[in-house]
């Protein structure tokens, strides 16, 4: 199916993401932290992140700019995972660059929709 990046510094978030990415046939690459995700985005080029926004260091915003500023990265897709769901929180992560958001706890169906039309469109 897809190759995806998965950028998240919770161990249990980290284990269900994989979790349901792979039970789809996905291909998944793991990244605790923003570097790392950099890194791997740039090495892998998948064709979809799955960011955390809430990470130890630089925060998943900062490195969607990053990614979505530079020219080899930018066409990638970047869904936000994020616990913020506040009024204002879902156009700061879109103002960022993010092609989508889902917000935790993760509902599997839905996430699963999400990645479906990312890797399809």
């Amino acid at each position: 199916m897809a190759r995806i990046l998965v950028v998240e510094d919770n161990a249990a978030n980290m284990k269900l993401t994989v979790l349901l990415l792979e039970g789809e046939n996905h291909e998944v690459l793991q990244a605790n932290d923003a570097e790392e995700g950099i890194r791997l985005a740039h090495a892998e080029l998948p064709q979809l992140i799955l960011m955390d926004i809430q990470l130890p260091g630089m925060d998943g915003l900062a490195a969607t700019r990053l990614l979505k500023g530079d020219e080899e990265t930018r066409k990638i897709k970047i869904v936000a995972l994020t616990a913020l769901a506040m009024i204002g929180d879902r156009e700061k992560i879109e103002a960022a660059g993010c092609d989508g958001y889902v917000a935790k706890p993760i509902h599997y169906q839905e996430f699963l929709k999400v990645v479906r039309n990312m890797v399809a469109g």
